[in-house]
């Protein structure tokens, strides 16, 4: 008896407010989630280009100035190009290609400028190494090491050279992405509030555009009918030899106002009117 005495106390009552959470709002405001782009991606990585295609027909790195190969035979020559080579050929003449860019001299491989080349170059073939073979987890770490590394690299640069800084990004076809002062987590609340607060600019918007156009609509008779009452208080004032507080230059003010105005709208009238005729 005791227990359902208890029960009785613990059930709420038909009249008892209830609280509850997450009303669906009336606003026709929609929040979808933004897609996760992952971190060794081009969109975020900044490489505006992606690792180029070769025809097959260049030799390799070590084989490009051979005279031998000049007067070698077609197949001869054929096993030294980069279509009957492994994919690091490809890779290494990629990385003197973006070397070339960016060097000093010939033999410079060690300067700030010829370490970005070769970042870049390995950069932009682990991504096309990643596009075709998305899970690999050891090749994604050293990508993201790499991309780490060539930003630090550019915000030194960035801070201390900023002229080579912009013709760096402008030769290896790159843009700086710094990073974020502050991090914080994307949640649905926060990006329905802010889209609410956007949601109610517009309507404030819309609402003051649309009362303006009204105010501008009922202007020309408002002059009008003020410029009426001016002449009509000065006039009376003037036969009831009262001191006149309406002066000549305030009714020639309005008068010239409305003139203007009128002229304005009359021109505006027969501009809408000339399409409609052609």
């Amino acid at each position: 008896m005791n227990a359902l005495a208890k029960l009785k106390t613990l059930t709420p009552s038909v009249n008892q407010i209830v609280r509850t959470y997450a009303l669906k709002s009336d606003l026709k405001i929609k929040w979808v989630r933004p897609e996760k782009i992952p971190c060794y991606k081009p969109e975020k990585s900044g490489d505006l280009q992606s690792l180029p295609t070769f025809a097959g027909t260049e030799l390799m790195k070590d084989y490009r100035d051979s005279k031998e190969l000049e007067s070698a035979n077609e197949h001869v020559r054929n096993l030294f190009t980069i279509q009957h080579n492994r994919r690091r050929e490809m890779v290494e003449n990629f990385k003197e290609d973006m070397v070339r860019r960016v060097y000093r001299h010939e033999l410079d491989y060690g300067s700030i400028e010829a370490q970005l080349g070769l970042m870049t170059a390995r950069i932009r073939s682990l991504q096309d190494y990643m596009e075709k073979f998305p899970r690999q987890s050891v090749v994604k770490v050293q990508l993201k090491e790499l991309i780490d590394k060539r930003k630090r690299f550019l915000r030194y640069l960035r801070r201390w050279d900023y002229r080579r800084f912009e013709y760096m990004l402008e030769k290896l076809d790159l843009v700086y992405k710094p990073y974020p002062t502050h991090f914080h987590w994307i949640t649905r609340k926060d990006s329905l509030r802010k889209l609410t607060n956007i949601h109610c600019d517009q309507i404030k918007e819309t609402r003051l555009e649309e009362y303006r156009r009204q105010l501008e609509s009922q202007q020309l008779d408002f002059l009008e009918n003020k410029l009426k009452t001016l002449e009509f208080i000065r006039k009376e004032q003037t036969e009831c030899q009262v001191p006149v507080t309406v002066t000549s230059d305030e009714i020639k003010a309005v008068r010239k106002q409305y003139e203007e105005l009128k002229q304005k709208r009359a021109a505006a009238a027969e501009s809408l009117k000339e399409p409609e005729d052609s």
